[in-house]
């Protein structure tokens, strides 16, 4: 039989929500908006940031 262990998890980074949530208060875009610019322009955050800021600044 095998023993029962509590697996160790580690600390998970920011879920794609948090982060959407996290750009949409920082840069006054909506969460959707947050959401479809992460897909757009990748992980980077420093470059959705700025996007999103060129974003609402078009808008």
């Amino acid at each position: 039989m095998t023993a029962n262990r509590k697996s160790v998890r580690k600390p998970k980074t920011e879920s794609g929500k948090r982060k959407a949530m996290r750009l949409a208060e920082t840069t006054d875009v909506s969460p959707k908006q947050a959401r479809d610019l992460m897909r757009e322009h990748g992980k980077d955050s420093e470059k959705v940031d700025k996007e999103a800021r060129n974003f609402k600044a078009e808008g």
